[in-house]
């Protein structure tokens, strides 16, 4: 029998990227997004504060874009301060480019078994699905989902008891599958 696992985001990363007022290199971004309208352009910034001093921080969205070409709905969305696209924004890449920032994923997500009962049988076949594209080392995953000592995991990986089709020794933001032999 398959076992579902979702990864899935408790909150949103922390943003890796200098303050300039202090020598941290770490803001938590709020959600909150500051939206200015010139006569005929937009900006648009989602802001995040330093984990040190509190200065605020703006990540660029829009620059001097017309107001006719944003869709309705989106500016509505930033008016409202909408959590659900701030983390959206954050993961996107040209946005990330942009600012130059990075994501720090550490304690921002979680393992949901989905009540598994697998310790129980002899082969265990899992599928685990990310939520949001949080880059995680497998073998963590798979220690913690089945409570398992990242050591042991190892060990079951080195002696072929644990087989998957994507490399398991790195970090994946990807759904993938695996098979553990007990």
């Amino acid at each position: 029998m398959l076992n579902n696992w979702v990864v899935m985001p408790t909150c949103l990363p922390t943003v890796l990227r200098r303050c300039h007022t202090c020598t941290s290199e770490r803001f938590r971004p709020n959600g909150k997004f500051r939206v200015n309208a010139h006569p005929k352009l937009l900006d648009a910034w989602l802001l995040a504060l330093c984990t040190t001093c509190g200065d605020t921080a703006r990540l660029t969205l829009l620059e001097r874009v017309n107001v006719r070409s944003v869709r309705p709905e989106l500016l509505d969305r930033m008016r409202d301060n909408d959590p659900v696209l701030a983390a959206k924004l954050l993961q996107d890449p040209v946005v990330r480019r942009r600012n130059r920032i990075a994501l720090d994923w550490d304690n921002a997500w979680r393992l949901d078994t989905v009540g598994s009962d697998h310790l129980d049988r002899e082969v265990i076949d899992v599928s685990v699905r990310f939520a949001a594209r949080i880059p995680v080392r497998p073998v963590r995953l798979i220690a913690e989902g089945c409570g398992l000592p990242r050591a042991e995991v190892e060990r079951l990986l080195a002696e072929g008891k644990l087989v998957s089709a994507v490399r398991l020794s790195g970090k994946l933001s990807g759904d993938f599958t695996f098979l553990l032999k007990c």
